[in-house]
């Protein structure tokens, strides 16, 4: 080997060793409650994990850096309310055709993880988990529905004799790793049974409970329900619902939904095609009775009315006057915490890399919620890249990537084992064009 073949090894290995990153998001305004950092500060990730959050992070330490200046850096969302039990053939069935594949709607929006709210019970989580969880880009949880055959209408919802405890508590512990919490909803009878069966098998499993209070009975008020059947740790979802006994006539939120939050148990926004009204959240946000966590309750219908996406529920948010850093932890650090996933929701160095890079924009904007009814906003979010476990998989507007008039005969940018550089494998470059 000559000697000058020897020093081009030498410096391209230093070159090599000098780059500590894979991936370094430069000059964005980093906001991360969990880290109560909420600053301009670049963030570098190694191995599909956060290695660095700091201001003035140099570029030559990284193979690929992404300028990111005038936008927010966030840990990938995380929406603990969703339905995505789809493929099953089933019609009119949240397992089935009422779910969505989560990877067209959630990427897209800075959503790196989702919880399914109880779509199949521990009869039918091994389908589930076969047609969707094992294929999504999107990291899919789940809380087990009491109910043994899941969300598939009212005449399996509502089967007291199909709500087996000690059966839904052993499939949670046997997917352990995925099923993280249990679900209890639709319910139209007048017993407590499925909210006390949910809460035994939340018991026997070590998980928490989300509760859909179904119709809202008499015989079961839902002050006990949120003041003596749950247990902190619990949640109780589509809190604006307008059953929900919130206001008094003078529209001030009633104490005992204070007193239930001093209890420890946690209300989520499970927004739905059903489930949010202005009338019940503006007043209630105005007195401080705020989301412990921001949720979509994503389907067919919600997304096509008033729900939409996440970012469209974290701006309804922002209009009510809470402020960003708020409705980001809402969205992140929170429920990260409520499913008992601290991996998730944070950007600390070691952290998984799941980031969404959001940009706010003003503008007239209109948000409605499930009646149709208008609330005008300046400021909307838009998702403008997603990474999960360090990998781009959603680039608004390509800024991850470089101007093809700059790159001479370009091929691929990006390859199976990193996103983001320009390939230089000579299997992916384009054959050269064929004579005539």
């Amino acid at each position: 080997m000559s000697w000058m073949r020897s020093l081009v090894l030498f410096l391209a290995l230093g070159s090599a060793l000098a780059q500590d990153y894979d991936l370094l998001l430069k000059g964005g305004h980093v906001i991360d409650g969990r880290s109560r950092i909420s600053a301009v500060q670049d963030v570098a990730i190694q191995g599909g994990r956060i290695a660095a959050v700091a201001p003035g992070i140099s570029p030559a330490a990284a193979r690929k850096v992404i300028d990111v200046a005038g936008l927010y850096v966030t840990p990938g969302l995380v929406d603990i309310h969703v339905h995505v039990y789809a493929g099953t053939g089933q019609r009119n069935s949240y397992a089935g055709d009422n779910s969505v594949y989560p990877d067209g709607h959630t990427l897209r929006s800075g959503v790196t993880t989702v919880v399914d709210a109880g779509s199949s019970g521990w009869r039918d989580f091994p389908d589930f988990k076969d047609k969707v969880i094992d294929r999504s880009k999107t990291r899919v949880l789940a809380l087990l529905n009491i109910v043994g055959h899941g969300m598939r209408g009212p005449q399996v919802e509502d089967n007291l004799a199909d709500m087996d405890a000690k059966a839904t508590a052993e499939q949670a512990l046997r997917y352990k790793d995925t099923v993280v919490g249990i679900k209890t909803a639709h319910y139209g009878g007048p017993e407590w049974t499925p909210v006390e069966r949910a809460v035994e098998a939340g018991k026997l499993a070590s998980i928490p409970v989300m509760v859909d209070f179904g119709q809202f009975r008499p015989e079961r008020p839902f002050e006990q329900l949120v003041l003596k059947k749950l247990r902190p740790g619990d949640i109780y979802t589509h809190t604006y619902l307008d059953r929900v006994p919130m206001l008094d006539d003078q529209n001030r939120v009633r104490p005992y939904l204070f007193e239930a939050r001093r209890r420890g148990v946690l209300f989520d926004v499970g927004h739905g095609g059903g489930s949010f009204l202005w009338r019940q959240a503006a007043h209630a946000v105005r007195q401080k009775f705020v989301p412990d966590s921001i949720s979509t309750d994503l389907h067919i219908t919600s997304m096509n009315a008033g729900m939409k996406d996440m970012l469209n529920v974290m701006s309804k948010f922002l209009s009510l006057g809470m402020p960003l850093d708020d409705v980001v932890l809402r969205s992140t650090s929170n429920p990260a915490r409520q499913i008992k996933r601290d991996e998730l929701g944070h950007l600390s160095p070691g952290a998984l890399a799941d980031v969404a890079v959001l940009r706010l924009v003003s503008g007239d904007f209109g948000f409605v919620d499930v009646y149709g009814a208008r609330l005008r906003g300046s400021q909307k979010l838009v998702c403008e890249l997603t990474l999960r476990d360090g990998k781009i998989l959603y680039d608004l507007n390509g800024i991850s990537r470089q101007d093809w008039d700059k790159l001479g005969r370009y091929g691929p940018q990006g390859d199976s084992r990193w996103d983001g550089t320009i390939s230089r494998d000579p299997a992916h470059r384009p054959a050269a064009p064929t004579k005539r």
